[in-house]
């Protein structure tokens, strides 16, 4: 965390000085607006957070409910969401309360006797254990309400001093003709009434907000997916599920570990929850009729406890409190369209409208991946939105949300529908082999097979206009381009401190360009020290073309270097400027860019980073975008056309 470069700051370091439109913010709701943001979901709160850091680009994030979300609905975080929360700030504070999964037991039928279950295989959750091959940071439970308290305050915090609207229900929203060269126009139509009373304003009421870009992020209900056209495809329900969290009395000894149980009579899914008593129980209800009509949704709490029971015999369950507690249907479903844009239509006209989060995938809660993945959804499109308003980036760059985020929604959607299938499947019995069912170690290796994708590091975004190829991948085998920049252990140079190198990315919409030197140290020439000049001083260098005048030169590109040298072999007068730039009112030189390889844990060695050095170009949503030889700045310049417009 840097402040002080804007002179000496006496109060809490987080709360950014007020700019742009945080200056004279409105508290009710406008009647135009840049970007209008629907629903407070995850993906909608870390979208308005994301926004929140443009202060000349005015969101409005609406939510229909009063206040507040309290309790329930998502719980599981997979350790890709902890690597976003750190770029936002809060991954050290929401680890601090959650409760770590380290490993996930699996429980059977006895094959002595069927009526009973035992202790069959247990399964070792890799993701922040030492030498992981997915993350440095765990997979972690903690209450979607507080996900969403942290990305609140992040907004309050932030320069555009951020807080969402609650109590305005859409009614309905249009998407009008307008000129695309008209950076003035707002064509989508949005109309809100009120749910409570509030700010003089009684329930009904209704206004009409206009804003240049619209997102929905409003649920599998979603109003503005059917305001564009869009529909959820694939299978609307099948099979239901009790959900509660409560405080027990019981005997069961695994009931602090997660735990898939299938037993004769059933399957749960046992998540302990943050703050060592409380426990989510997902209990399998069956298979619903045709004819059901959602009626499964009226099943008792009393009934979801009973089948509990009987499950988890021989041990006693006894439910002291029920803190929340829902039934749902599971279905997995993907929308035809994440944005406005007719097929026909694309590449000539640019997106209005987008879709996130539930509003264009749902499935089923037993694999952690709803929260997970539109947060995802909203961290890959918020950086494009703040960039095109802020006349960073052609509106062509907007088109690759629904180029990317699609193809990831239709594989969490191929990998949930096989997940919940065996987690609801009839276990084979040994003895009567004819009555059919799952064999249960299936359910195990299916979870160990799955793991990286559960954790949210299968994404692979293909080569586009944002994402390059790999023709250079060689020089940084462990940066694959298109997946999330893996951090590794790094020192810092000017205190000597040991860090991770991509735990000081921040989602601030601003581009990374990561250089590794050559063999060469400090003041000795070669490769790298040619390209810092370039990159500082060419006229063709994005550096340059993307620089504001009055602005800190590292506004646009986040430029840092890593040197193969010990830090005590780097003289900070030696190396280049651009790595070393002068920032604030006060123009004092910004000395935490300068990174050296940690000798017990070489990163030239752990990512497979060339020793002539390499430099890895990074998205402001933490993905690899380019790899690119030392040698040949003008191939930077290149990939940049398209990307970043002259300032």
């Amino acid at each position: 965390m840097q402040f002080h470069h804007h002179g000496y700051v006496d109060e809490d370091p987080r709360v950014l000085p007020a700019a742009g439109h945080g200056l004279d913010r409105p508290a009710s709701l406008p009647e135009e607006t840049d970007v209008l943001v629907v629903g407070t979901g995850p993906a909608g709160m870390l979208l308005g957070a994301q926004l929140s850091m443009y202060p000349d680009v005015a969101t409005r994030v609406v939510e229909r409910r009063g206040g507040r979300l309290e309790r329930g609905q998502a719980d599981g975080l997979q350790a890709r969401s902890i690597e976003t929360f750190q770029a936002f700030g809060f991954a050290e504070r929401l680890l601090a309360e959650a409760y770590r999964i380290t490993e996930m037991q699996f429980w059977r039928p006895d094959p002595a006797d069927r009526s009973r279950i035992h202790r069959a295989e247990k399964a070792i959750d890799s993701a922040g254990l030492p030498d992981s091959q997915l993350s440095e940071f765990p997979h972690v439970i903690c209450n979607q309400a507080r996900v969403q308290d942290y990305f609140a305050e992040y907004m309050r915090h932030s320069p555009s001093r951020m807080a969402p609207d609650y109590g305005w229900e859409l009614l309905d929203l249009v998407v009008e003709e307008a000129d695309e060269a008209d950076a003035t126009a707002h064509p989508v139509v949005a109309t809100f009434r009120r749910t409570v009373e509030a700010e003089g304003e009684p329930v009904g009421t209704e206004r009409v907000v206009r804003a240049k870009y619209a997102v929905g992020c409003d649920g599998a209900r979603s109003v503005v997916r059917r305001a564009i056209g869009g529909q959820l495809q694939g299978d609307s329900r099948n099979h239901a599920w009790g959900v509660m969290d409560v405080l027990v009395d019981t005997d069961f000894p695994d009931i602090r570990t997660k735990c898939a149980i299938q037993s004769a009579a059933g399957s749960i899914l046992l998540i302990p929850r943050e703050g060592n008593a409380l426990v989510r129980i997902y209990v399998d209800l069956g298979d619903i009729a045709p004819e059901d009509a959602h009626a499964v949704r009226q099943t008792p709490i009393e009934t979801i406890v009973e089948r509990a029971q009987a499950i988890l015999a021989p041990y006693r369950l006894e439910v002291r409190h029920v803190a929340w507690w829902s039934v749902y249907e599971v279905g997995q479903r993907v929308a035809d369209t994440f944005d406005d844009v007719e097929p026909e239509r694309r590449g000539q006209q640019h997106p209005r409208v987008f879709i996130a989060g539930d509003a264009c995938h749902t499935h089923s809660a037993k694999a952690g991946q709803g929260m997970n993945v539109s947060m995802q959804d909203t961290f890959n499109l918020g950086w494009k939105l703040g960039s095109v308003l802020a006349g960073r980036s052609p509106a062509a760059i907007l088109d690759t949300y629904s180029e990317e985020r699609q193809v990831v929604a239709q594989r969490l959607i191929d990998f949930d529908r096989e997940w919940s299938t065996l987690m609801g499947a009839r276990t084979l019995d040994p003895a009567h082999p004819e009555l059919g069912g799952i064999d249960p170690k299936e359910v195990t290796a299916h979870y160990l097979r799955s793991e990286r994708q559960a954790s949210g590091f299968a994404t692979r975004y293909e080569p586009s206009r944002i994402t390059g190829t790999g023709e250079h991948q060689v020089l940084a085998t462990g940066f694959p381009i298109g997946e999330r920049f893996w951090s590794a252990p790094v020192v810092r140079v000017c205190d000597a401190v040991p860090v991770e190198l991509g735990h000081h990315m921040r989602a601030d919409g601003r581009w990374r360009l990561y250089a590794f030197a050559g063999p060469e140290a400090p003041g000795q020439g070669g490769a790298l020290e040619a390209w810092a000049e370039w990159l500082r001083t060419d006229p063709s260098s994005p550096y340059v073309t993307t620089h504001v005048e009055g602005t800190d030169a590292g506004s646009v590109l986040d430029v840092k270097v890593v040197w193969q040298q010990s830090h005590d072999d780097v003289e900070p007068g030696d190396v280049p400027a651009v790595f070393r730039p002068r920032f604030g009112p006060f123009q004092v030189i910004d000395e935490e860019l300068v990174y050296a390889a940690d000798e017990a844990d070489d990163i030239f060695e752990r990512r497979g980073v060339s020793r002539a050095g390499a430099v890895v170009v990074v998205r402001p949503d933490m993905f690899v975008s380019a790899v690119l030889p030392l040698d040949r700045p003008d191939l930077l310049a290149t990939h940049f056309e398209g990307i970043l417009l002259p300032a």
